[in-house]
């Protein structure tokens, strides 16, 4: 009874300490909706019961009512998208996986009958692994690193999707707005070669003269099928990353314009400060460090030696003597390394640990390197947008209102000022690619600081910029 109550004892305060080592779902999520709040708005949940998904829907509904604003986006992302459920079901999978690491393995009851003659005996032995049980207390240490690891990767996945999203709004809003302007130029072109096809009628204009309006007209269609197309792809690009169905995609609404830049940018010791060691980055490699040397140690023994311990108890019958007698006693199973010494495992283990060691020290080294690279781009983006703000489409609007009032006074045609129309919507054109570029910055910057940098060229000049100028030369 005694023995008894000792193995319960000893078993009991197995299960205790690996319970102690469980992190569930729930708490991964409150940690990333308090890591990144300017991501997650503290509202990412993964939808496992009716209430919740009916909670969700309704949500859904309510900001599809009306225009959608980048932040609105964010909001229905988290809350209607099933990519990103399907990111955090897979954190889930990869928490439960690192508890599993916790966990001894099951121990092993064996039944033996057998009969000789008049005798019959039986076999009963239970036995479970003495190093599993040994290095318990490095099992759940190497479990609640596992556990990090895997809610660092949880919250840069959301981190990576909200980002997604930004972007994604932000290329929408501003291929709709560019369409505005690339249809007022073919319209402006259109008119252009009507008049100087009638000119050419009434031999007021050389074939020559017309020809080159024509090729504006031509030019100007090729590009507003080229921005038509672009508005649609952005904006099938949102549906997507917000996981709308097709109900929900019709009745998608964007904002007529991009926001207003700023009244400043941010500064760099702002930037800097924000970035650090609570980097996800930094955080990442400091966890697969640990996991990998924590890891090496456990392995290590193991590939010396493997041991079963087992209690086993004997009955045996003899029918003849009628009698019935008990053996007790126990079991060791040793794993001889007569042909596998361990030492390729222990290479791979010395390996790994040092691959992790030098990961994070190039981690830690490069991740102010690239805060520098994307505070230069957000920064660079923005002096460019403020310029076209500040005194490119201001010129060009002082620059039509002149031509406006010479044409008045009939010392210019109608030629001219419908090509200075021309340049002044393409003025506008450039200032609206850069702003997007402004946009796509400032959110590729936000999740630069946090440490999972998003993939950004430094804007020069945009593709939509210089489309729209060559359609006004």
């Amino acid at each position: 009874m005694t023995r008894c109550l000792r193995l319960a004892a000893v078993a009991g305060a197995v299960m205790l300490l690996a319970g102690c080592a469980t992190v569930g779902i729930d708490d991964a999520l409150q940690e990333t909706n308090a890591g990144a709040p300017q991501f997650t708005q503290g509202r990412v949940e993964l939808g496992r019961t009716p209430e919740q998904r009916e909670r969700r829907a309704a949500l859904s509904q309510e900001l599809l009512a009306g225009p959608l604003s980048q932040e609105g986006a964010v909001q229905l992302a988290l809350a209607n998208s099933p990519a990103l459920q399907a990111l955090l079901a897979q954190g889930w999978a990869e928490i439960a996986a690192a508890n599993q690491t916790s966990r001894l393995p099951n121990p092993v009851f064996s039944f033996e009958r057998m009969r000789l003659k008049d005798e019959l005996e039986i076999g009963r032995l239970l036995s479970f692994g003495l190093v599993d049980l040994i290095l318990l207390p490095q099992r759940l240490s190497i479990s609640r690193s596992q556990a990090v690891q895997a809610r660092v990767q949880l919250t840069g996945a959301v981190v990576d999707q909200v980002t997604r999203v930004r972007q994604a709004w932000v290329r929408a809003v501003a291929a709709r707005q560019l369409l505005q302007y690339a249809e007022q130029v073919q319209q402006s072109a259109e008119a252009s070669a009507e008049l100087a096809r009638r000119m050419q009628l009434v031999g007021n204009f050389s074939k020559l003269q017309r020809a080159r309006q024509q090729v504006f007209y031509a030019d100007a269609t090729t590009r507003l099928a080229a921005a038509r197309h672009a508005a649609t792809a952005t904006r099938e690009e949102l549906v997507r990353a917000l996981g709308l169905d097709d109900a929900q995609a019709a009745s998608l609404k964007l904002p007529e314009r991009l926001p207003d830049l700023p009244k400043a940018p941010r500064e760099a010791r702002e930037v800097a400060a924000a970035g650090g060691e609570q980097r996800l980055d930094v955080q990442l490699a400091r966890a697969q460090l640990d996991v990998a040397g924590k890891s090496q140690g456990i392995n290590l023994l193991s590939t010396f030696i493997d041991v079963e311990i087992g209690g086993r108890r004997d009955t045996v019958f003899d029918n003849a003597e009628r009698t019935r007698s008990t053996r007790r006693g126990f079991e060791l199973d040793i794993v001889l390394p007569l042909f596998d010494w361990g030492s390729a495992r222990r290479d791979q283990l010395n390996a790994q640990s040092l691959a992790a060691a030098h990961r994070y020290d190039a981690t830690v080294r490069g991740a102010t390197s690239q805060l520098r690279e994307d505070y230069s781009a957000y920064r660079t983006a923005y002096d460019i947008a403020r310029h076209y703000r500040d005194e490119v489409v201001p010129l060009r609007q002082a620059i039509a209102d002149e031509n406006l009032l010479r044409y008045n006074g009939m010392l210019i045609g109608v030629f001219e000022l419908l090509a200075e129309a021309r340049d002044q919507v393409a003025g506008v054109t450039q200032a609206i690619d850069a702003q997007q570029q402004f946009w796509l910055a400032d959110a590729a910057l936000a999740a630069s600081v946090i440490g999972k940098p998003a993939a950004f060229s430094t804007p020069m000049a945009g593709p939509a910029g210089e489309a729209a100028s060559g359609a006004a030369h």
